[in-house]
């Protein structure tokens, strides 16, 4: 009996030692694969941000950063219509509903049961001679296979489907913040190509007025032939370019509907003009490159490299024994009405179960060396989307400087090109230049004046991508 007792006291001690252990590997957090500032950002520039202090990029609401009303109209429907967010939204669920089935297997499964049987016994296998018929009712509450999870591998389970679910979370955040950047790059495509019509089809007024004076000066002879056909050409290279801005336009409407996820007429009819459209003035730029952690793309691939990290504990401890428990505790009767009463049987079963790997020991190893080559994988892709999104951040940090300075430079061309033209058509009507140099310098203004809105488009785009790679949108 002591000998006994001491085996007792052993095992439970074993048990409380090793309920709830872990297998799960000390997660530590990869180094940064990038410099601690960007390539345009000098050291006193990000030390003086980050002693600043101030409003980080992702605690900007959207509603902030774009302040034109059209615009926030048509990202508001979006956030509320687009089918790819919704699909995103809905992947949450279901990484939820998979997270609470998983840790539901942390509790043990109670269940109720009931059972009816009937039997007739036959005269020659009755232990009393002679053939009778007998019921058996039971009425029971009990546990299904409650693993105890002395080695932790229910739990590293469990941790791996909520870190699965926290990065489906941050993958629906990428894709919302995603979205207002491809909404707001569409709705200034859309303007762009809007205006860049609206100036063909200003362009090609001035041409045929141009045309409709030379034509009345060669009738009357005073210009060449070769002044008319110059005028012409103008004219259908003009028509040409209202073909194609109406088509891109048509092109790009429709691009803004399909990521609206709905009707936008009002808004797209609102009279909005690309250079009506602003943005908040500043973001800060002087910040370290540790930013970028705040990215929802880079929190995704960081609880990825948790759940890997989870699946080896699960794996190490798939090595151990396995203990399941199965009982159950209920009533007996051979009659209905007597099953709830005094007259009923108290009827119960306990089985314990004990799985020890042997002879598949070695499947098991090579299922733990494919745990810790994941895992090492998904480190690997963590590292890489944070050098993308490093490389994104300096893009856009160059761009951004590059476009105001092509912005002005190209504003000034046209200003000068207008210039130009008048000069010349001042010129030709004194008859001291011929047409062609008013027509090559018609040509300029409008070459000049495409550039222009197509810079502007560029610049406000540049702003976009900025907000949106600095991991704004979040609120």
């Amino acid at each position: 009996m002591p000998n006994r007792n001491i085996l007792t006291a052993a095992l439970a001690a074993m048990m409380i030692l090793t309920a709830g252990c872990s297998m799960i590997p000390e997660y530590r957090q990869p180094d940064l694969p990038v410099v601690d500032a960007w390539p345009t950002q000098t050291a006193s520039q990000m030390q003086d941000e980050a002693h600043g202090g101030g409003t980080q990029v992702p605690e900007i609401a959207w509603e902030a950063y774009f302040e034109s009303e059209p615009l926030r109209k048509l990202i508001s429907r979006a956030l509320d219509n687009n089918r790819n967010l919704r699909v995103a939204l809905l992947r949450i669920d279901q990484a939820r509903a998979a997270y609470r089935i998983q840790r539901a297997d942390t509790l043990p499964v109670v269940s109720g049961g009931s059972s009816f049987a009937r039997e007739g016994v036959t005269e020659d296998t009755s232990y009393t001679g002679s053939a009778y018929n007998s019921s058996t009712l039971s009425a029971n509450v009990g546990v299904t296979a409650y693993e105890l999870d002395f080695f932790g591998r229910v739990k590293s389970l469990n941790q791996e489907a909520l870190a699965t679910y926290l990065a489906t979370g941050e993958a629906a955040l990428n894709t919302r913040i995603a979205l207002i950047a491809e909404t707001a790059d569409a709705f200034l495509n859309y303007l762009a190509n809007k205006k860049l019509l609206c100036l063909a089809k200003e362009t090609c007024r001035a041409y045929q007025e141009t045309y409709a004076v030379i034509k009345g000066k060669y009738e009357v002879g005073s210009v060449a032939e070769l002044d008319l056909s110059q005028a012409a050409t103008s004219v259908e290279s003009a028509k040409v370019s209202i073909a194609r801005y109406t088509r891109l336009t048509a092109q790009a409407r429709n691009a803004v509907i399909l990521l609206a996820g709905t009707q936008v007429t009002d808004i797209l009819d609102s009279g909005e003009t690309i250079d009506q459209v602003r943005f908040l003035d500043t973001l800060p730029m002087g910040l370290p490159s540790k930013v970028l952690l705040q990215r929802p793309d880079i929190r995704q691939a960081e609880h990825l490299l948790k759940a890997a990290n989870a699946d080896i504990g699960a794996a190490r401890a798939a090595l151990y024994p396995t203990i399941r428990l199965t009982g159950a505790f209920g009533l007996a009767s051979d009659e209905l009405s007597s099953l709830f009463t005094s007259g009923a049987a108290y009827a119960w079963n306990f089985t314990p179960s004990l799985s020890i790997p042997i002879f598949n020991r070695a499947g098991i190893r090579a299922s733990l060396e494919a745990a810790e080559v994941s895992e090492r994988i998904a480190a690997t892709e963590y590292e890489a989307v944070v050098q993308t999104a490093f490389k994104e951040v300096a893009d856009q940090l160059a761009a951004t400087k590059t476009y105001a300075d092509q912005m002005r430079a190209q504003n000034a061309l046209v200003a000068e090109t207008r210039k130009t033209y008048i000069l010349s058509r001042a010129r030709y009507q004194n008859g001291i230049d011929d047409f062609l140099s008013v027509l090559d310098s018609q040509r300029s203004l409008f070459v000049a004046e495409q550039s222009a809105i197509t810079v502007r488009q560029a610049y406000l785009s540049s702003q976009v991508n900025m907000y949106k790679v600095l991991g704004g949108g979040r609120i």
